[in-house]
């Protein structure tokens, strides 16, 4: 029961405008958390302001340590995943001319600039990261930014030895003093903290070389020098062997008394120069190294007037802008918040028009330009829908257009072949049945799509017409395996690579040309090949050509009109672009045309066609992606 009473209880919070949840979140977090320090400041200030004043050093000195600790845990993962690329692997195992690694591999790059790049990656994302050296156990390493001095065996590297000694266990070694490794950016040895990690065989436990890093020492820097402790007082960073790892330009303490770290955080004192220093430190346990604070004693006593002060004056003062700001900060979040829900309910009402217009850089921003792309992005496609569906009617419009009446020509095409044949001109009779065949064949009964065999047998009636015309000037051949006459094609695919091979290939050079048809299929695609060994077609045309037709079927083409003329020594006229539109608008953009054209050497035609064993509609097949 009283779980059912916080579940209701919260639905209702969940149910309130947002704008009342950010003005009680605003009181919440400012003006009822200033009073009640200020009434506890007031009543407890002479008692416990230095115990508080160190708990809140000491609560710095963690965040610091938590924020050195994540930009070193930064460091630890990218190490691992230095580790764990194939091509680090194998550099590591065989050198760098073997290496492999991702998809560049086999493009024509370099197995060192593929891991250069991988180690680039590392550095342009994480700032601040100065510099990683990768370095296999034979000493040759791999560097953008970092490279080592001549006549150097890296190997022999007091921080390689290190790193080597833990076994793969990441290891912070400090200010990289006196070794021979440079950097390109020349950081000095005193900007940088270097950490090493050895890649160990996890077969055999040996060391197969060791990934070096240096941290930004103003990484560090920043994180601590914001951080003031009364007037004079900092914080400084010390290492485990009590090197200054940071400290400010002018520090009270500039050595560490050895011994001074006897527990792993604490408050101590020292004196230097007569001057009475406390001291709280923390160490971390992921580091080793020590958060330092340094102030003078004698500001304690001031510090706690000058802060009852400060508290008194600004618990007023935040009780008063409080109030303002948690009623303006509500409504400047929730105002534009409940105009983009407005909007979004009038886009899902159908109203496609509307948008959002404001020049904020924020969320809301994000989300109102985001919601503007989105609407136009609709639009888009609704517009190619309705321009694809345009084009597939006015293709099939032009399709049947350009078929001629049948049954007066069928009739006229009989009487003329049985007139040639009762006269002996058995030649002409050839022609004219072959030519009722290719009437007959091109109508299909009206169906859109035939049998591969009846594509075949019309463009072989084509071709019997052609050869006659042009007698021992066209030579051809038609290659297919039996089994696929039994597929089914959009009818007169053929026709318009045959008339432009004949026409603009064959007829153009010289001497006698042969033209070969081809049927083949390749992982459940039709591939159907018209080639010559004709004039070719000249460079800019063939270019302009693949560009209309890879504009067939997109919002860029501009649909051609029936009586477009041959534009090229292509034929890239209405017919071959009829027959890309028809594919296109059947089967989708995967599939279509591919000509490939040399001068004087021929030309190929190839038609992707999808494997159709039934005769589907065209109107119910499935679009390809």
């Amino acid at each position: 029961m009283r779980r059912v009473s916080g579940n209701m209880e919260k639905l209702k919070l969940n149910n309130m405008p947002i704008r009342y949840k950010l003005i009680i979140h605003f009181l919440l977090i400012s003006i009822l958390p200033a009073i009640g320090l200020g009434f506890l400041i007031g009543w407890t200030v002479d008692r416990i302001v230095e115990e508080q004043s160190n708990e809140n050093t000491m609560q710095l000195i963690r965040k610091v340590n938590t924020a050195i600790e994540s930009d070193v845990e930064n460091l630890q993962k990218i190490t691992y995943l230095i580790s764990f690329d194939p091509g680090v692997q194998n550099f590591l195992k065989n050198g760098a001319g073997t290496v492999q690694s991702g998809p560049a591999a086999g493009n024509g790059e370099s197995a060192e600039y593929n891991i250069r790049k991988f180690l680039q990656g590392f550095t342009t994302l994480s700032s601040e990261v100065a510099g990683i050296m990768l370095v296999n156990r034979e000493g040759a390493f791999i560097s953008n930014e970092m490279y080592a001095r001549s006549g150097t065996q890296l190997t022999e590297e007091s921080w390689y030895k290190q790193a080597a000694e833990n076994k793969g266990i990441f290891l912070i070694v400090g200010h990289p003093y006196g070794r021979a490794v440079r950097s390109h950016a020349d950081y000095k040895e005193s900007e940088v903290v270097s950490a090493v990690r050895a890649i160990v065989n996890p077969e055999t436990q040996v060391v197969q070389g060791v990934v070096l890093v240096d941290l930004k020492l103003r990484v560090i820097a920043e994180t601590a020098r914001d951080v003031t402790l009364g007037k004079t007082g900092y914080l400084t960073v010390v290492d485990n062997n009590g090197e200054l790892i940071y400290a400010p330009q002018h520090p009270l303490l500039r050595k560490i008394p050895a011994g001074l770290f006897t527990e792993p955080s604490g408050i101590t004192s020292e004196t230097v120069d007569g001057r009475r220093l406390q001291l709280i430190y923390r160490t971390s346990p992921f580091t080793g190294w020590t958060t330092m604070g340094v102030f003078p004693m004698d500001e304690s006593a001031y510090g706690v007037r000058e802060i009852t002060f400060n508290v008194v004056t600004f618990v007023f003062v935040v009780c008063m802008l409080g109030m303002t700001a948690s009623f303006y900060l509500a409504y400047s979040i929730s105002r534009p918040i409940g105009q983009l829900a407005s909007f979004m309910s009038k886009a899902q009402s159908g109203d496609l028009t509307i948008r959002y217009w404001g020049n904020r850089s924020d969320e809301i921003g994000l989300l109102g330009r985001s919601f503007n792309t989105m609407l136009a992005q609709i639009g888009r496609l609704l517009s190619l829908t309705e321009l694809q569906a345009r084009q597939k009617r006015e293709a099939e419009l032009r399709s049947l257009q350009a078929h001629i009446k049948p049954h007066f020509l069928y009739n006229t095409l009989d009487t003329i072949h049985w007139m040639a044949r009762s006269k002996g001109a058995e030649d002409i009779a050839e022609v004219v049945q072959s030519l009722s065949k290719l009437f007959r064949l091109g109508l299909s009964k009206g169906s859109d799509i035939i049998p591969l065999a009846d594509e075949l047998e019309h463009i072989h009636s084509y071709l019997k017409i052609q050869h006659v015309r042009y007698s021992s000037k066209l030579t051809y051949s038609i290659e297919v395996e039996p089994q696929l006459q039994e597929l089914y094609v959009l009818k007169l695919l053929l026709q318009p690579m045959v008339e432009n091979a004949i026409y603009h290939g064959i007829k153009e050079r010289r001497g006698p040309g042969h033209l070969t048809i081809q049927v083949t299929e390749r992982e459940n695609t039709l591939y159907l090949t018209v080639s010559d060994d004709g004039a070719g077609i000249p460079a800019d045309r063939l270019r302009e050509l693949k560009q209309r037709l890879e504009a067939v079927g997109t919002r860029e083409q501009e649909p051609a009109e029936p009586e477009t003329p041959v534009q090229s020594a292509a034929g890239s006229g209405y017919g071959i672009l009829n027959v890309q539109a028809r594919i296109r608008l059947t089967y989708g953009a995967p599939y279509g045309l591919e000509i490939e054209s040399e001068p004087d050497k021929g030309t190929v035609v190839t038609v992707r066609h999808p494997v159709v064993r039934e005769n589907i509609p065209v109107k119910n097949v499935g679009r390809g992606g």
